[in-house]
């Protein structure tokens, strides 16, 4: 090979596989060239970030790579990691040292994501028991996004945030570049709004002696949902916490994509799931409610979803913080001020913005997948009341006229509320479909997607830009409750389920091997992909997957160790 591979190590249980992985399938089989980069969040703190830097710069210079799972750390993992290099300044540390890498490698390779199950012929997903099931979910009803200031910019410009307190001088917080046509967002909550939800959550959980479930997106927008869930969890520690254990209840907090996969695909028997963040929440309240009227239905067809994250909209791109003191916020466009609101110390405030040009390729990038694919696609806005999805509207109007000029026929396709399009990919799920959504829907959504597939490790993830620079991950995370396992065994015990790592380097080496017209090294990845699947498929499984088979009497059940040397074998 001429070109090098760019692997992206990780963190925690996913690290320990893809180091197996890499020795077994690509070290001591390949003569290949690896450029390897450690995103470990030890790394990313103790090189302020610039690892993160290092590490988009290779992929655009080499095209192709395998990125592994990574640690967001909170507070306490902030805090430990501080406490063992000292030497660290802890009070000057650039966002990228501390905040996923994830959003900052898609926008830097301008890429978008889509998430599909990997097509395993055996697995026979027991589906969950949802009827009748006494779950309820409590979302707050005002602020937020659904109360929001959002249009599109009427010219190429810059928008800023501007706050005015006690000193009554304007302080500027934020600034980002706009085009005409980029829609922003400004939302905020309001703090003591926050608390009274809280006490009534709480209220209502001892009261109708529920198990409690919370769930936000803390990791990725810490000075928004994270500000949230300090108050939150404030509140039960201090007036709540005895009750509910004297009571035999559980408090269980998760963020919001890997709670949803979980709640859905095993749902408590009863229980009170708290969502703070009413647009996440709304959806996740009706889906709620369907499944528990209707159930779920066989899923005889697999799931894509797409991810738009390119153009760093949405939450994932957004200035988020918590107020420092009362005061009125603005935001000015090109020296107009385009809206003012009063916030009080602590509220978190998010603004957000979008790039026209980036949803553009987005979705022309979704229409020839489709169309390549045979796939209808449904589209999830919220065009009838948000500016900031109209664009996608006006958008996919213009694609569909420019593919009908190129003589490219777009794939059939529909526009849905994000709530609908929620409840038709669990619940109706047609045969062949392509769900393209923002990125924090398109976070929870996959990973729903991804748990009813048989587990997060039976999926894919693709990342492609508009220049062809590709980026294949696993779409499960770290595994931290394993990896404790795994230390305390001393590396005895290892329950992990390789599988999505093993089909992100599969998929890494058969695009390396087209482009550079090696069929021995194409051929080779397509065996790797089929060695996985035929493991699975004779019956040989993860704890994950037990039970899953079309055949459960006669599953063989093995740790990771024992599933890398099945797959392994049948590469031989």
């Amino acid at each position: 090979m001429t070109s090098p591979l760019v692997i992206l190590h990780g963190d925690e249980m996913a690290q320990v596989a893809f180091e197996h992985i890499l020795k077994k399938f690509v070290n001591s089989r390949l003569d290949i060239q690896l450029e390897e980069i450690d995103l470990s969040a030890e790394n990313r703190l103790l090189t302020n970030g610039q690892v993160v830097i290092d590490a988009i710069d290779s992929l655009q210079r080499h095209g192709v790579g395998v990125k592994n799972a990574g640690m967001t750390v909170n507070r306490q993992q902030l805090e430990d990691l501080l406490r063992k290099h000292p030497g660290v300044d802890g009070e000057n540390l650039h966002p990228l040292a501390t905040k996923s890498p994830n959003g900052a490698i898609r926008k830097g390779i301008s890429g978008n994501i889509t998430r599909e199950d990997i097509q395993f012929r055996n697995l026979n997903i027991r589906r969950p028991q949802w009827v009748g099931r006494d779950i309820e979910v409590d979302t707050m009803e005002f602020g937020g996004i659904k109360d929001s200031f959002n249009q599109l910019s009427l010219a190429t410009g810059v928008v800023k945030l501007m706050f005015v307190g006690s000193s009554g001088d304007p302080v500027e917080l934020h600034r980002r570049e706009i085009r005409k046509g980029d829609p922003w967002l400004l939302a905020t909550n309001d703090i003591e709004d926050v608390k009274a939800w809280a006490h009534r959550f709480f209220q209502r959980a001892i009261a109708e002696k529920r198990d409690v479930y919370l769930g936000l997106k803390d990791t990725v927008i810490p000075g928004y949902d994270g500000a949230m869930r300090s108050v939150i969890e404030d509140i039960y520690h201090s007036d709540y916490k005895k009750q509910i254990e004297d009571l035999g209840l559980n408090y269980y907090y998760e963020l919001i994509d890997a709670q949803a996969a979980r709640i859905v695909s095993n749902p408590p028997e009863r229980a009170l799931w708290g969502v703070p963040d009413n647009t996440t929440g709304r959806k996740l309240l009706k889906l709620v409610n369907q499944l528990k009227e209707f159930g779920i239905p066989g899923r005889g067809a697999h799931v894509s979803i797409s991810r738009m994250s390119a153009g760093g909209g949405d939450q994932y791109g957004s200035f988020n913080m918590a107020a420092k003191e009362d005061g009125i916020l603005k935001v000015i466009v090109d020296g107009d001020e385009k809206h003012a609101r009063r916030v009080r110390k602590g509220d978190p405030m998010l603004l957000m913005s979008n790039d026209r040009e980036a949803i553009k390729d987005w979705v022309l990038q979704v229409f020839r997948d489709a169309s390549r694919k045979d796939k209808e696609v449904y589209f999830g806005l919220k065009r009838e009341y948000m500016e900031y999805d109209e664009v996608y509207s006006e958008v996919i109007t213009e694609v569909r006229r420019e593919l009908a000029s190129e003589h490219t026929p777009p794939p059939s396709f529909m526009i849905m509320r994000p709530s609908s399009q929620l409840k038709k990919m669990i619940t109706d799920p047609p045969r062949n479909a392509l769900y393209p959504s923002q990125n924090l829907d398109g976070d929870i959504f996959s990973d729903i997607s991804a748990a009813l597939g048989g587990s997060l490790a039976t999926a894919s993830s693709i990342i492609e830009s508009k220049d062809g620079t590709m980026l294949f991950e696993a779409p499960h995370g770290t595994a931290h409750d394993l990896y404790l396992k795994y230390l305390e065994s001393d590396g005895k015990v290892a329950h992990f389920n390789p599988s999505a790592l093993i089909f992100a380097l599969g998929n890494a080496l058969e695009t390396l091997g087209e482009r550079e017209g090696n069929e021995p090294l194409s051929q080779y990845a397509v065996q790797l992909k089929a060695a996985l699947t035929d493991t699975v498929d004779r019956g040989i499984v993860t704890a994950d997957l037990k039970g899953k088979t079309v055949d459960p009497d006669s599953e063989q059940v093995v740790d990771m160790i024992g599933f890398l040397e099945a797959v392994e074998k049948a590469l031989q």
